[in-house]
């Protein structure tokens, strides 16, 4: 299947964490896409010339593009849940450690049973001839023209907060290249998802489990696991809200997670699902302390910005300072 392919693109899931060498090897024999979901984020860094960002619902319409112009998907430790967004009207070959995963919920062209990176490195030494195109181009193509629209919705200011997509583009240039990132449930994952370019830094969330509030604590078991590398949270107001507290075990223990706090002061992410459903928003909004003054109260760093010309200078800071830190962000919650 994939030597009669001529536009194969890789897609890899969280289980393909552990097979980035054979799983880069692969798409470098094919010039083939790699196309990641939201939960593999980071597995293949966006500058990448291959690199084609998340695909599904959080995901870059550069994946969505690619994967519609392919004529073979090469999944790799994905769920196929519906976040993910992968087509099953294409051809497929599923590959999972898994039996009962391949094809669980719909048919797919084929399926091989393993570990990835074994089966990865056993599909590269058995691969003969092969037809595919350089699909270097239409990648850098189509990540030109995203980027042209990240920049336009990035500029879009309208004097009630900041954009997401200000938020990340400022995110992407500040963030170490070695940090482990940790996200909450919300429309600012979304965000996440679709702005932020990827130097191949991890991105840990609660799976496609709806889990608000996982954000931060999450970020303080990423650093008990890895304490010598930088952890940053991303979180919304609703989200944090709710463990709000944690930032005080932070303090007592000089746990130097560096937060960044997009407030648009509403769960934001179910006033949508009840406006598509129907619904007028009910019951969303939220009465929110100043999340600056409060880092502060609890011994942390807090910084704050309003405006998009603010971001650099507040990220700097952040990154900058001793021990936990919060940038506290007041977003506009249609600028999404």
């Amino acid at each position: 299947m994939i030597e009669a392919s001529r536009r194969p693109v890789l897609i890899a899931g969280h289980g393909a964490r552990q097979a980035t060498g054979p799983l880069h090897a692969l798409a470098e024999r094919l010039n083939a896409p790699v196309l990641t979901t939201f939960k593999a984020k980071g597995l293949i860094p966006d500058s990448h010339p291959l690199g084609a960002g998340v695909l599904g619902r959080s995901g870059t319409p550069v994946a969505s593009w690619l994967m519609n112009e392919a004529d073979l998907l090469i999944v790799v430790g994905a769920s196929f849940a519906n976040h993910t967004g992968i087509a099953p009207y294409k051809t497929i070959l599923e590959i999972d450690d898994d039996p009962a995963a391949v094809g669980r919920f719909d048919a797919v062209s084929a399926g091989v049973v393993g570990d990835a990176a074994l089966t990865l490195a056993a599909l590269l030494d058995r691969l003969g001839a092969t037809q595919t195109e350089d699909q270097r181009p239409a990648v850098a193509a189509r990540w030109a023209i995203w980027r042209a629209e990240k920049a336009r919705r990035a500029a879009d200011e309208r004097g009630r907060g900041v954009s997401a997509a200000a938020v990340f583009e400022a995110l992407s240039r500040h963030l170490p290249e070695n940090a482990v990132v940790t996200v909450d449930v919300g429309n600012h994952a979304y965000s996440l998802g679709r702005y932020l370019e990827s130097k191949g830094q991890p991105v840990l969330m609660s799976g496609y489990l709806g889990s608000i509030g996982f954000g931060y604590p999450a970020a303080l078991g990423a650093w008990a696991a890895a304490p010598g590398r930088p952890v940053v949270a991303v979180t919304g107001d609703g989200g944090f809200g709710q463990y709000a507290a944690e930032l005080t075990t932070a303090v007592k223990y000089g746990i130097p997670v560096k937060h960044v706090l997009l407030d648009n002061h509403s769960l934001g992410k179910i006033g949508k699902e009840q406006l598509a459903a129907g619904f007028p928003v009910w019951h969303t909004s939220l009465h929110n302390p100043d999340w600056a003054a409060y880092a502060e109260l609890c011994g942390a760093t807090g910084i704050k910005a309003s405006r998009r010309d603010q971001l650099d200078q507040a990220m700097t800071r952040l990154f900058a300072a001793d021990g936990p830190a919060m940038l506290h962000i007041e977003q506009d919650p249609e600028l999404v």
